[in-house]
């Protein structure tokens, strides 16, 4: 440090502070949200202090300063523990007899309210689906528009609330759904839902989870204005909720005696406590095959990946893709999988 100008100081400073932020994020998933919510919050700003560690990385790297072990050392403890934020593999999309093709998509609720501008959007949404051809489709935040038509499905489970507005989750499918059933939150409209599709000789499982929502607005001018500890109050409230979600899910999961397959939207990241809970043992599908920062939700404050398809190992996943397509405020994504 005696060797560092003023500036360096200060940077070394923020550098130390992000550093040891980052650092204390590592332990989070382990920590149940009931026991520290407020805490909790930092697994949002994962990605962020991920992507400031890396530039400080570089800053002190072109300098030539020992003081780029910092933010190398804590990275390399997060890229061994978690994986990288940034995937470079890709994936070919391609079918196979013996696949199954999944997608999951947040559609929030076909853009009933016009929150996304253009013509005929939820049609569009549609039509894109139809296009992609995926066996089973996985929705969350469903609403059964007048102006959609999904029976190129053959099969489907709805499990829906509300009186004026009917929506929750949905679970279409090109195989026979033998089984079905919702795993009911308390105090909310979200869920846990389930099918059991036969594909040949095979029962296959597929959850449908939709946590609680955080409610934080996307748009920069209307966070500003919201109290940053009332905000942070609320947002450890939801992730409380979550975690209670989560071990109803579980306790649901734990009887489940088929190959599964966990489609959702945990309004989370892969950060937290309730995405390591949930995935326990099963291949995240965009580690596995995906590629980039697998972006799901339109948050523009930096990359967010909260809508995973989760896979058992007796499965292979053969492919991944997150598709960039701007009709809801979640963008979807699909796996192709075959069994072993």
């Amino acid at each position: 440090m005696k060797k560092l100008n003023f500036l360096d100081k200060v940077v070394f400073f923020f550098n130390m502070v992000a550093a040891i932020a980052l650092l204390m994020s590592f332990v989070l998933p382990f920590i149940p949200p009931k026991s520290f919510s407020v805490l909790s919050v930092l697994s949002l700003g994962v990605p962020v202090l991920i992507l400031l560690n890396v530039l400080f990385f570089l800053y002190w790297l072109f300098k030539l300063k020992k003081q780029f072990f910092l933010s190398l050392f804590v990275l390399a403890i997060g890229y061994f523990s978690f994986g990288s934020l940034y995937k470079f593999s890709s994936s070919t999309n391609n079918k196979s007899d013996n696949s199954l093709t999944i997608m999951n998509y947040n559609v929030r609720l076909f853009n009933l309210y016009d929150w996304i501008s253009g013509e005929n959007i939820e049609t569009k949404m549609v039509d894109f689906i139809k296009e992609k051809a995926p066996d089973v489709v996985s929705f969350q935040e469903y609403h059964p528009h007048k102006n959609i038509d999904l029976s190129f499905f053959k099969y489907k489970f709805e499990k829906l609330s509300g009186t004026k507005t009917r929506y929750g989750q949905a679970i279409f499918s090109q195989y026979p759904i033998v089984n079905s059933g919702s795993v009911a939150f308390p105090n909310t409209s979200n869920n846990a839902i389930f099918v059991d599709i036969v594909k040949q000789s095979d029962t296959i499982r597929i959850y449908n989870v939709h946590l609680q929502s955080l409610h934080i607005d996307a748009n920069v001018d209307k966070l500003a204005e919201e109290d940053s500890e009332r905000l942070f109050k609320r947002v450890g409230q939801t992730f409380e909720m979550q975690q209670s979600q989560t071990e109803l899910f579980l306790k649901h999961k734990k009887q489940c005696k088929y190959k599964m397959i966990i489609c959702s939207d945990l309004n989370n990241t892969a950060f937290s406590y309730v995405y390591k809970e949930i995935k326990g043992d099963l291949q995240d599908a965009f580690k596995v095959a995906g590629n980039g920062f697998g972006i799901t939700h339109d948050f523009k404050f930096f990359p967010t990946r909260i809508d995973f398809i989760l896979v058992d190992n007796a499965f292979t996943v053969d492919a991944f893709k997150t598709y960039g397509d701007h009709y809801s405020d979640h963008y979807p994504v699909m796996t192709s999988i075959s069994l072993h």
